[in-house]
């Protein structure tokens, strides 16, 4: 249920007429969609001519959008009244309630986002709360003396205390209620001494707190007692309507007091379609910015900025602009042993892939991946210049750089890096299966580096067996690949293609030579994916050895170590040259592999 509060007569702004979010010919183009029960299947793949009618026309529509892009600036709607939801609703019940129990003269305003995301029609659980005359940890205690009165129980409460060394000049109190976590914090106006980039805290009127926000789209208010839109800078309204990223005050200064600002600048611009302003791209790229953006912000962060980049709707954009405005080194710092070194224009190589990628997996039928599996394809594309780099670590071990991005550039959990690092490497063994796949024929995989013993294992099953088909040996081949990368082969086959590209190609190019063929990847990836589904290969990780460890040395009369490992492998190529064997087919065969062992020595 949602209660429309309606935008009082009294309110300091006025809202223009609704107006359409881009002209007639681009919503053409840019609503085409196929629902999910439209799609026609053959044989549990999605049909090729639907897929290649999807593709070709969101190319042609991302080109004629490009085009009407440099020729008409963007235009919002916005909503002519606010929606409160019937949860919000008794959240601001309390707020309200708290005032009134505890005699406050206080005025609660929802600031930034919250009232951001509600004039463009968008739900929001961000509801930060700013407070005119007292602290956030004040206002929280007499909430809670409030709530105790009514006989409600608080879920939860914390206070998160300032740390100027990092750009955290605020204190900010967070209560969780109605499962919804609020922030509160006291207005403030910052004062800056002259040797000092840390600023002096005290409170400060709305108006001062609207221009200490880091763009004027987040400088809105949403007055609680009142129920009004406050837009103090007098231009948020104006730059959310033509869908403009800009600062409320000079862009410099925005960013040095928080150098944060520089990533959500180029978040929100990738997230809501909107235009950088051209003062504060030319700020943003400022060696003063760069340098403060890399000594005062934690490294948690600056990563936590790049994931939601990554796994928001405009990633491309996101990395585009942190490739132009030459903050994607000091983003994705690398270690100064790193070999090879980087190149000038490594920033806009990897947006290269990464463009590729997300054209990839958002064509419909072309894959099922997960929010999970989808970030983690990003980031494997924008890494793949990189899969080779390496640096020594402490102990002098060579190390995969991708690992000191995720782990100490972003400060990314460690699986984030080793799934990653996974996927590259699967990428390299995929890459010389793509043609064999592709002809559902084995007789040009004779030579791996990667599978020597598992080739020599096929080979020995092959001469007891001549009349084990030759697509036995892909099979198996391709069995031990997904059995390591499991649920992100889907990923690992992309990147492979989008590396089959280049192969033999001098990456450190111009991006401008790089060109991805995407309808022939994607053509290439529908028939690999196809035969390794016809070939029964989907989910094989999950299938269990027909054999175990103990039975292994009962058979072969070994105690473990080495060769019972080597025996694990040949039974698992044996188990996927045969997938219709039994266990017992597959004891009779070590037996017979003994026999024939002993009579040879």
């Amino acid at each position: 249920m949602t209660l429309s509060l309606p935008l009082p007569i009294n309110t300091i702004i006025n809202l223009p007429r609704p107006l359409l979010l881009g002209p007639p010919s681009r919503c053409r183009f840019s609503t085409v969609a196929f629902r999910p029960s439209s799609l026609l299947h053959i044989s549990g793949v999605v049909s090729r001519n639907l897929c290649r009618y999807w593709f070709s026309t969101m190319t042609t529509a991302a080109r004629v959008e490009q085009e009407e892009d440099k020729q008409s600036k963007t235009s919002v709607e916005l909503k002519e009244k606010i929606e409160i939801t019937e949860k919000e609703r008794e959240i601001f019940d309390r707020l309200l309630g708290t005032l009134r129990f505890c005699n406050l003269d206080t005025q609660l305003r929802v600031a930034g986002g919250w009232v951001r995301d509600k004039l463009l029609g968008r739900d929001s659980d961000d509801i930060d709360i700013a407070i005119d005359n007292m602290y956030g940890s004040e206002f929280l205690d007499k909430l809670k003396e409030y709530l105790a009165s009514r006989g409600e129980q608080v879920q939860g409460d914390t206070v998160i205390e300032r740390n100027p060394d990092q750009s955290k000049h605020l204190e900010t109190a967070k209560m969780r209620i109605y499962n919804q976590w609020i922030d509160f914090v006291n207005l403030r106006s910052e004062e800056y001494t002259e040797n000092s980039r840390i600023p002096t805290m005290k409170f400060g009127t709305p108006k001062e707190d609207a221009y200490r926000r880091d763009l004027t789209i987040n400088s809105l208010f949403y007055n609680i007692n009142t129920g009004s839109i406050e837009d103090l800078t007098e231009r948020g309204i104006d730059d959310l309507k033509s869908g403009r990223i800009v600062t409320p005050l000079p862009a410099k200064a925005t960013f040095l007091d928080d150098p944060l600002r520089v990533l959500r600048a180029i978040r929100f611009g990738a997230r809501f379609g909107f235009t950088l302003d051209e003062e504060l791209k030319q700020d943003a790229s400022s060696e003063e910015v760069r340098v403060a953006l890399g000594e005062k912000i934690s490294r948690e962060r600056i990563g936590n900025e790049v994931d939601l980049m990554i796994s928001g709707n405009g990633p491309v954009s996101a990395v585009t602009y942190l490739s132009d405005l030459k903050l994607f080194g000091v983003v994705f710092a690398f270690p100064a042993s790193s070999e090879p070194a980087p190149s000038e224009n490594c920033g806009s190589i990897c947006k290269a892939y990464l463009e590729a990628m997300w054209s990839l997996i958002q064509t419909p039928g072309l894959g099922k991946f997960s929010g999970e599996q989808r970030r983690l394809a990003l980031y494997a594309a924008l890494f793949l210049p990189f899969r080779k780099t390496v640096y020594k670590d402490n102990k002098g071990k060579m190390i995969p750089v991708v690992n000191h991005i995720f782990k100490f550039s972003m400060k990314r959990k460690t699986s984030d890096a080793e799934t990653v690092i996974n996927i590259h490497r699967t990428t390299e063994k995929f890459l010389s299966l793509i043609h064999s796949l592709q002809l559902k024929n084995g007789a040009q995989v004779d030579k791996l580096d990667w599978a020597t013993d598992i080739l020599e294992h096929w080979k020995s099953i092959s001469v007891d067996d001549p009349e084990i088909p030759e697509t036995s040996k892909i099979r198996v081949l391709t069995g031990f690949l997904l059995r390591d990368i499991k649920d992100f082969w889907r990923v690992a086959l992309l990147t492979s293609l989008l590396l089959s590209v280049v192969d033999g190609m001098k990456e450190d190019q111009e991006t401008g030579q790089l060109d991805f063929q995407l309808e022939k990847l994607r053509e290439s990836y529908l028939t690999i994916e196809e035969t390794i589904c016809e070939l029964g290969l989907d989910n094989i990780w999950h299938v269990k050895p027909l054999v175990n460890g103990n039975t292994i040395m009962q058979i072969t009369e070994l105690k473990g170590g080495y060769h019972i490992r080597e025996w694990q492998q040949k039974l698992l190529t044996w188990q996927l040259a045969y997938p219709n064997g039994s266990s017992e087919e597959c004891k009779d065969w070590m037996r017979q592999v003994k026999a024939k062992r002993q009579r040879t020595e």
